[in-house]
């Protein structure tokens, strides 16, 4: 019997989920993970959608598509399994589960935020990781009505850590590799290695299984488990996903496939990816159209399903252009859209030294078409961008990764300081887009053929995280006037992983104002031009965990920044301010 399985005699019981993912006027989707193959329902507003669970890798999954559901409703849910109830849980102390279809009166609440690692809440841990911001969400929300709750969830990345797991879990690794080593031992021929490199990184995870063991660890706690059950949620990888500093560059890359793990790792990575994150991201619509979704219902048996998922997994690694991991959603109310655009700013990247993209050009179209392109009917009141990596980074750094760009291309300074730029890039991730200055440039473009159109959406805001600090930046473009439209970089992270105190000195350091200037009279130097936008820091930054909540209401949107902390013992947020996010 496979592990975490139970006897047959007993009912079927979900090991993960349910997760609200998608959620319009009329449909949901809620995803779970069981402990067997079965039949999942989901029944809510007397409706309901019925799946039998698909399996790969010996794991069972449904997605459930309720559609036919009333706007505007609020609708208490439960998951059947086999036909007995397993959501809610009986011993469930806290509110119902529900599913709230979108309204059309002109409002949205959407938290967001990023980097997350996974401990536990016991004293120790709350000391070295503080408080866990999406616990202290779900504790504020279970005591509060539904309309102070958030409509939706952006997880901007960095929700595991497969290089860099839990202690507990980083453990679980090593003992599992070591058992590995221990087997392969026996029938390793001389001088052959059968262990597909786990030796080189013991306490990191390898493969869809233990991609598995994250997920489970990430999204299990109570708190977090009920959260992700009644706020729908959308989601995109950053570079923990897979390694830290994935796709930094083209050196980066070469040394990356060099490894023994490597195809193991990026398998797990892109094929859990794919069943935990990106399914819940698509519409019912997309759902219909998705070729590997099509596959996993239409073939029999686990191991072709677990074979078209792995080939599917290694091939949009290998070929970006083959599958997008960008995607959409529509909010608001009829006239006055509000549309996130979530950009894949990891995967599709172009990484040539004289030519590197934050996107590659098929995925930069599609972005253009449907941030640019209003909603059937509708305008796009507010534009939301989100993207893991912010655009408009702190004076310093951002002229810093442009002088590494240019100086690593070997065009500035020469092949010397073209390897040690490379190796500053790398070593204190400089690899945002100000570090592919062809993509910031395309990204400036966006934003003035926005305010340009002629309905400008009255604001445009930038959702990121990545950087372990949390800041707002009013965004001015130049040449261009824009007064009915406000643009942000709204940056907030971590929701639990606060920066140590030697890199959040060096960043203090880089942005003393004696040393920013330095930096852009460098960046000048190699040949860096300035960009044709200004923007400065209007609030932060801070070094703590927490989440940021926008909130949008017809025309105006204003920001609320929280920080996570531990006070008598419970993990609870505390208000830093609300911005007006104004032009």
């Amino acid at each position: 019997m496979p592990p975490g399985e139970r006897p047959p005699e007993q009912p079927p019981r979900l090991l993960l989920g349910p997760l609200l993912r998608f959620v319009d006027a009329d449909s949901a989707t809620v995803w779970v993970e069981t402990d067997r193959p079965c039949l999942a329902t989901l029944h809510a507003g007397g409706r309901q959608a019925v799946e039998r669970t698909w399996s790969v890798h010996g794991h069972h999954y449904a997605l459930l598509v309720l559609t036919g559901l009333p706007e505007a409703a609020v609708l208490p849910y439960e998951v059947r399994l086999d036909g007995v109830r397993a959501w809610p849980a009986p011993d469930q102390e806290l509110p119902p589960s529900v599913i709230r279809t979108i309204r059309h009166d002109q409002r949205l609440r959407l938290a967001f935020g990023s980097c997350r690692r996974s401990a536990g809440h016991d004293a120790e841990a709350l000391r070295t990781f503080g408080a866990d911001a999406l616990v202290a969400l779900a504790g504020k929300m279970a005591t509060a009505p539904h309309e102070q709750w958030p409509d939706a969830l952006f997880l901007a990345g960095d929700q595991i850590y497969a290089d860099d797991p839990s202690p507990e879990l980083t453990a679980r690794l090593k003992a599992a590799h070591r058992d590995t080593d221990a087997h392969d031992a026996g029938r390793r021929d001389a001088g052959t290695r059968h262990d597909g490199g786990r030796r080189e990184v013991p306490g990191e995870v390898h493969d869809f299984e233990e991609y598995t063991w994250l997920y489970q660890e990430s999204w299990s706690q109570p708190a977090v488990r009920w959260l992700l059950s009644t706020v729908p949620s959308c989601m995109i990888l950053d570079d923990h996903d897979l390694r830290d500093d994935w796709n930094t560059s083209c050196a980066w890359r070469e040394r990356m496939e060099r490894q023994l793990w490597w195809r193991d790792r990026v398998t797990g990575a892109f094929a859990s990816y794919w069943v935990y994150q990106h399914l819940g991201n698509l519409s019912p619509r997309e759902l219909a159209e998705d070729e590997v979704l099509a596959a996993m219902h239409t073939t029999d048996d686990d191991a072709t399903r677990t074979r078209v998922l792995d080939e599917f997994a290694w091939r949009t690694d290998a070929e970006p252009d083959t599958a997008r991991w960008s995607y959409f959603r529509d909010f608001g109310g009829r006239g006055l859209g509000i549309r996130l655009v979530v950009v894949d700013s990891r995967c599709s990247r172009r990484l040539d030294p004289d030519a590197r993209a934050m996107v590659d050009d098929a995925e930069w179209a599609w972005v253009l078409e449907h941030a640019l392109t209003p909603p059937g009917g509708e305008r796009i009141g507010h534009l939301l961008l989100g993207t893991t990596l912010p655009a408009f980074l702190p004076a310093g750094i951002h002229h810093l990764e442009g002088w590494s760009e240019a100086v690593a291309s070997h065009r500035a300074w020469g092949p010397v300081a073209a390897w040690l730029a490379e190796r500053l890039r790398r070593a204190i991730d400089l690899e945002h887009w100000a570090a592919f200055r062809a993509s910031f440039d395309q990204l400036v473009d966006l934003l003035r053929r926005a305010v340009e159109a002629p309905e400008p959406p009255s604001s445009i805001l930038l959702l990121s995280g990545d950087i372990h600090s949390s800041y707002t930046a009013r965004v001015r473009l130049r040449g261009v006037r824009h007064p009915g439209t406000a643009v942000h970089q709204l940056t907030m992270s971590p929701f639990r992983n606060p920066m140590h105190r030697a890199v959040r000195l060096a960043h203090q350091v880089i942005e003393w104002p004696p040393v920013s200037r330095t930096w852009r009279k460098l960046a000048r130097l190699a040949g860096v031009a300035d960009v044709p936008v200004a923007w400065r820091l209007e609030h932060g930054p801070w070094f703590t965990n927490g989440i940021m909540t926008l909130s949008i209401d017809g025309t105006r949107a204003t920001v609320e920044m929280d920080r996570a902390e531990v006070r008598h013992g419970r993990e609870e947020l505390t208000r830093l301010g609300v911005a007006s996010l104004a032009p």
